[in-house]
């Protein structure tokens, strides 16, 4: 009994030693103590998800619905454009405006509209000047009310406008009503709404803090998209008023003058690009990307508006003896110089800006060509056009 005994605990301990199982490590049953794998390693299954890519074009769609809304800028782009063409009319010789409905186009008051639904809309362009600020306000009203006094004094068939002579000043098939100095105001105003509202709005309102950091979880009550989304897709709104940009978008405002320069910039797509990765990132919850397109959008609409100024510029430096003509590209140069201090974290101050505005001078029959080249090439070194400035 007791040699069985010794030959039992023998076999017993010969087979420990030879204890099988899982030897790996890495494995969710790896056994410490076991001598020989015997093939029953069991691992965590990594699940790989597909890539969430990013679309191709301005269009998000969330349970088959658009999530992409923008109507009240586009009411606002609509407004300036039936304000752009009523002032306009001057440019015939005899046609006066009324100051009042200029000013009702402008704060959408007493249906001033031909288009009734933009009298039934609830925006207007008044309140969203520079974020409400009554002195850009009041500067723009102003120039509202001379034009239209002005408008009076102009007779069917005559093109009396000169230095000192507020008219219609003609050139071939051409004519511009300008003030005393050569000021058109068409240009000024439509040029400085476009960047007191439009280009305000969307780089420092849309794109700032306090439309940025909302909610971004929950979809708005009865809408398709949350805050963030709807807030991004404002300012998209303001820049093209179309997801189709460039396809459509390129006849007005800054869809218009973004193309115009598209061959020089490469801004088109440049902003298109920005703009839908961003919001595409706003889907994704990837703020770091968000943001990282916000800075490029500022940054690339800036750069547009200080291209064209360069170009209008250039205009005024090649029409220099024609006052109609001169007159009217130095008015949008002017106004486009004065756009860049809505551009946030620009580069340049207001100082500068009007530096470069006293420069030319306010009497735009009086300018010179070396003051153009100056304020040119100044800023084209500043925005990194110099190798382009000639172009523009």
């Amino acid at each position: 009994m007791r040699k069985v005994s010794f030959l039992l605990v023998g076999m017993l301990a010969l087979a420990a030693c030879k204890k099988e199982g899982c030897t790996d490590e890495k494995a969710l049953n790896y056994v410490e103590k076991a001598k020989k794998d015997d093939g029953s390693c069991e691992y965590e299954k990594i699940i790989v998800e597909p890539e969430v890519q990013a679309p191709t074009s301005y269009k998000f769609e969330r349970d088959g619905e658009s999530t992409v809304s923008f109507s009240g800028q586009s009411d606002r782009l609509d407004m300036l454009s039936e304000m752009v063409s009523y002032m306009k009319t001057t440019n015939t010789s005899g046609t006066s405006i009324e100051a009042a409905k200029l000013l009702d186009m402008y704060g959408n008051e007493n249906s001033p509209f031909s288009n009734p639904d933009l009298n039934a809309s609830t925006k207007q362009l008044k309140n969203k000047t520079a974020g409400d600020d009554p002195t850009i306000i009041a500067e723009i009203e102003a120039l509202m009310k001379e034009m239209a006094r002005l408008s009076d004094s102009t007779e069917a068939g005559k093109y009396e406008g000169a230095e000192g002579k507020a008219g219609v000043v003609q050139s071939g098939t051409k004519a511009y009503f300008q003030n005393e100095k050569g000021q058109e105001f068409t240009q000024l105003i439509e040029k400085g709404l476009m960047g007191a509202v439009f280009m305000h709005q969307i780089s420092f309102v849309y794109l700032g803090a306090s439309k940025m950091d909302v909610d971004n979880e929950a979809k708005v009550e009865g809408k398709s998209y949350t805050k963030m989304e709807h807030h991004w897709d404002e300012a998209f709104g303001y820049m093209f008023g179309t997801v189709n940009y460039p396809t459509e978008g390129t006849g007005r405002f800054w869809g218009k003058y973004t193309n115009g320069r598209d061959d020089f910039l490469g801004s088109n797509e440049k902003l298109m690009n920005a703009f839908i990765k961003g919001r595409f990132a706003i889907t994704q919850k990837d703020m770091t990307t968000r943001d990282a397109q916000i800075v490029i959008i500022r940054e690339e609409l800036e750069k547009v508006c200080a291209a064209t100024a360069i170009h209008y510029l250039n205009s005024t430096k090649s029409k220099i003896t024609d006052d109609a003509l001169r007159n009217h590209a130095l008015s949008e140069a002017w106004a486009f110089i004065g756009d860049l201090k809505y551009a946030k974290n620009g580069k340049l101050s207001a100082s500068e800006i009007e530096a470069h505005k006293s420069k030319l001078g306010d009497n735009f029959y009086a300018v010179k060509a070396a003051d153009l080249t100056s304020v040119r090439d100044a800023l084209a070194a500043t925005y990194g056009l110099e190798s382009i400035k000639e172009q523009l």
